[in-house]
């Protein structure tokens, strides 16, 4: 028993193995000639043999063990053939060591790979992974790769290939059809196209990517827009598969995911709505993208931000904010940079969604005083017809973060513009103990002034000076001037320098004028005292007040 156990073989550092010389040098060249030189150095007889980098480990040369002491035969399967494959060549078990090699059984099997089943296929490419450099350099990765497009080629009713930018931009219809999710459940089959999609997410990120340079569609030089559907939902399995949290490190993901967003980008706003821009932008941010692939695909979004919704802005953020606030002001800039490509409608209907943002994120307890301000400034003035939503947020901001100073506060509402805040808001921002004084002032200032505007109109209805006028413009009406005189006789009279329809419009306009007179006049009355004593806490106490009524 002794005579079998004379040589130690250690693999990969890992494992030794106590096996006889006599056998193992039967049908490996590459060990005969390792033992001899070791014998030659050590001049003992009983020496060990260090392996390093042998393909599968303890498994694969396990696996060799049985085949030498089984007098050359092993079950060949498609689970362990591309592992005897790599090591039969590592050890050199070739026709130069033994007629009955294993290097020609493996050989032999797999020149059937075209006759395999999918499945097969997909199990023995799987297998690989754990000696994949080695595998990779043999030319076995690129044959089985082969295998598995000649499959989809079959089963399938068009060619990959044939799916490029050009092919979804010129036919609008293919670019909806695939712009559908991929349902992989019971209740919904998958589109014809599909069907190969969850069987290769079994698939190492390298295999995928060797997948893909097959096809000509890896980094930069993917323009098909079945593989880019194909990335993502693969990118998708694996983020799911580690919870939905982890960020790999890993290169192979990076540029897979660099794939997928260069495809996405080419295709654009044809074959991508706004929410399925930001679906992929929540899978491909967690591996690593690159920045140039973030920076384009932001772009792309930006440029159509007027479709996104509330729900598509709550990303989840890092740094210990709830959302990624600093995603949302950049996607912010780049719509206002194309602001001059865009109509106002759509410039509003971008204010009323970042108002909307602004209440959301106010609750966030690590949300920083500039970060709410860089989104609340992002916009134009002319993006919002009022800027109540605004002051809602800030209130709801205070609300969370009761530790601010009377400066933070007040930096807080630099954004607002007083002018554009309606009565009701105004009125609670002077009552609100969260709003500092000082702002309150001001706020009630801009009030006085349209206070003062409404009384000047209604006095000079009712009375004006001899030989005087005044012209005043109707905002809602351009094409006429109305002229408030006093004749001689004392008699008022007012004439329009428009038709009759305009005289109507000018009447309810100053009617409207009246009752808001009536209206700033009643809030006055309640809040003058309040506000003189809000004053006094301020350094501006020894300041006059503003004239309120």
């Amino acid at each position: 028993m002794s005579e079998l156990c004379d040589l130690q073989i250690h693999i990969n550092g890992q494992h030794t193995f106590f096996l006889s010389e006599k056998i193992l040098s039967k049908y490996s060249w590459k060990l005969r000639k390792i033992i001899k030189q070791e014998k030659r150095r050590t001049q003992i007889r009983r020496s060990g043999i260090e392996i390093d980098d042998f393909p599968g480990g303890a498994d694969g040369f396990e696996l060799i063990s049985r085949f030498c002491y089984n007098n050359g035969t092993i079950s060949i399967t498609v689970e362990n053939v591309s592992l005897l494959h790599c090591c039969s060549v590592f050890l050199g078990m070739s026709e130069k060591a033994s007629l009955v090699n294993l290097l020609h059984q493996t050989e032999e099997f797999l020149d059937g790979v075209f006759y395999w089943s999918w499945n097969e296929i997909i199990t023995c490419l799987k297998n690989c992974d754990p000696f994949f450099s080695y595998a990779e350099s043999r030319g076995l990765i690129q044959k089985l790769l082969s295998s598995l497009l000649a499959k989809i080629a079959q089963n399938s009713d068009v060619s990959l290939l044939s799916f490029s930018s050009s092919s979804s931009s010129s036919s609008p219809e293919t670019a909806r059809s695939l712009n559908s999710p991929t349902i992989c459940n019971g209740s919904t089959s998958r589109k014809a196209w599909a069907w190969w999609f969850q069987d290769l997410t079994v698939l190492s990120p390298k295999i995928i990517e060797h997948f893909l340079r097959a096809l000509g569609s890896y980094g930069s030089h993917n323009n098909n827009l079945v593989l880019t559907r194909f990335l993502l939902h693969y990118l998708k399995t694996a983020l799911h598969s580690n919870g939905g949290s982890i960020r790999y490190a890993s290169t192979d993901y990076r540029g897979l995911a660099d794939t997928a967003v260069h495809g996405v980008v080419l295709m654009g706003k044809t074959a991508f709505s706004c929410r399925g821009l930001f679906w992929v932008l929540r899978i491909v941010s967690g591996f690593g993208l690159s920045r140039e692939g973030r920076a384009a695909l932001e772009r792309l979004i930006g440029g159509m931000l007027d479709q996104a919704t509330l729900d598509d802005l709550l990303v989840s953020g890092g740094n210990g904010g709830v959302y990624d606030v600093n995603l949302v002001v950049r996607l912010i800039r780049l719509f206002v940079h194309y602001y001059d490509k865009v109509s106002l409608e759509k410039m509003k209907k971008v204010g009323e969604l970042i108002d909307m943002y602004l209440g959301e994120i106010g609750p966030d307890p690590n949300l920083k005083i500039s970060k709410f301000l860089g989104v609340a400034e992002s916009l134009p003035d002319c993006a919002r017809d009022s800027f109540d939503q605004v002051y809602r947020a800030i209130d709801i901001y205070l609300q969370s973060h009761p530790c601010l100073s009377l400066e933070e506060r007040s930096r807080l509402c630099r954004c607002l513009n007083y002018e554009k805040l309606s009565l009701e808001a105004c009125k609670d921002l002077a009552k609100n103990p969260r709003i500092p004084p000082r702002i309150a002032v001001q706020a009630l200032a801009s009030q006085h002034s349209i206070i003062q505007t409404a009384e000047f109109v209604s006095d000079d209805h009712s009375s004006l000076s001899s030989n005087s006028y005044k012209c005043i413009n109707n905002s809602n009406n351009s094409n006429y001037q109305m002229v408030l005189y006093e004749n001689n006789d004392n008699t008022s009279n007012l004439e329009m320098e428009s038709s009759s329809d305009d005289k109507e419009d000018v009447k309810v306009n100053l009617e409207r004028m009246q009752w808001r007179v009536v209206e700033l006049e009643k809030v006055c009355r309640e809040m003058k005292g309040q506000m003189a004593r809000m004053v006094k806490l301020t350094p501006q106490h020894t300041r006059p007040l503003p004239r309120l009524c």
